[in-house]
């Protein structure tokens, strides 16, 4: 039977414990009220009679966080560990070296919401999904036995960007694709742009793109690999976002035939880079200077501009509006879950489960007649 002292201001637990035929009580103090101690000292009482040993010795959030990342995150991309590095950093600059067992539900949601107060929606989702990951094992590791990551409320202040303003629309799209196969042999920068529309490419796999990666005879393109082209990433090739992203897609003939015809007068170079620029500091075409021309373009076509990587949304977006499968475009895209395509195009889905709704109306009114 646990006992509670009062020690100042706040109170004790102390568990009575035999080792061996020796007396070795567990105790732990620091609870704001007495009820809080009770709760701890039942918790230890409960893991005692199960044949469990108390993971007594405190072990701080930030150190235990880090160790997880290695161990299980060293697989991934430099670049998404290095979203695991931000999210470390923020939990070491609120809570320091304070205890993964001394962490309550108000503690953590006094963090979200500190962390929030000048991020955007996706930085305060990304931090939150890492640390639940990490306190789910913690939990499953007996280090701590209660989810204070549960029902948390995420907070942000930066407004998220509305898809709408993420790509382009079909006809917007359209314009698109015929101005540039207009000027596709006027510069690598429009090759670039022109296979980011047809194929859905992260920006990182388009310049990644080596000759090889090309079959020509069926059309399709393997994805496997990208190319470093900001200081942040490897230099060189490097892998892809994650295991789903390896991939081979099938292209059409008018994008494959340009690139076969590009192949034929396109200096080869050492690593046989399709997008290679020697007057580069990455060699390959860089991010801003192909920035640059699509949004010179589309103010030219009286669009409003978009980034390159808005070509991978436009690419989907019009899949999707095509009735293309979900759980194909999901796999055309590379996304590590069908879930990550449904929440990035939830606006497309809804519009068209509407549409859907609507022909099963008519179709049922019309077999009525």
């Amino acid at each position: 039977m646990a006992s509670i002292q009062k020690r100042g201001a706040t109170y004790q637990y102390t568990v009575s414990r035999m080792v061996n035929g020796q007396s070795k009580p567990i105790r732990k103090g620091g609870f704001r009220t007495k009820k809080e101690a009770q709760v701890a000292a039942a918790e230890v009482e409960a893991q005692i009679n199960r044949g469990i040993v108390p993971h007594l010795k405190p072990v701080p959030f930030d150190e235990y966080f880090i160790k997880w990342v290695r161990l299980y995150k060293s697989n991934l991309s430099i670049t998404t560990q290095k979203h695991y590095q931000y999210t470390y950093k923020a939990i070491n600059a609120y809570f320091a070296s304070k205890s993964i067992q001394e962490i309550k539900r108000h503690d953590y949601q006094h963090f979200l919401n500190d962390y929030g107060s000048n991020k955007s929606k996706e930085t305060v989702e990304k931090l939150n999904s890492h640390i639940r990951a990490c306190v789910k094992d913690a939990i499953e590791e007996q280090i701590i036995f209660h989810d204070f990551t549960r029902k948390a409320v995420l907070n942000w202040t930066i407004p998220e960007k509305k898809p709408v303003d993420k790509h382009l629309d079909y006809n917007e799209s359209k314009v698109l694709f015929k101005e540039l196969r207009k000027r596709i042999n006027e510069g690598l920068s429009y090759s670039l742009l022109f296979l980011g529309l047809t194929s859905g490419m992260r920006f990182a796999e388009l310049v990644g793109l080596t000759w090889d990666d090309f079959d020509f005879t069926e059309n399709t393109i393997t994805i496997n690999k990208t190319w470093g082209y900001m200081k942040r990433n490897p230099e060189g090739f490097g892998p892809t976002k994650n295991e789903q992203s390896n991939r081979t897609i099938r292209m059409d003939k008018l994008t494959m035939n340009h690139f076969r015809s590009l192949q034929n007068v396109n200096m080869m170079n050492v690593h046989k880079l399709v997008f290679y620029s020697p007057s580069s500091k990455y060699k390959v075409i860089s991010n801003t200077a192909a920035n640059n021309v699509l949004k010179k373009l589309l103010r030219e076509l009286n669009i409003e501009p978009i980034s390159i990587h808005g070509l991978r949304h436009t690419h989907a977006s019009i899949l999707l509006y095509k009735k293309v499968s979900i759980y194909y475009v999901s796999e055309r895209l590379g996304h590590s879950d069908i879930e990550t395509t449904l929440k990035e195009y939830t606006h497309l889905t809804k519009e068209l489960r509407k549409e859907d709704e609507h022909g099963t109306i008519i179709t049922f009114e019309q077999m009525s007649v």
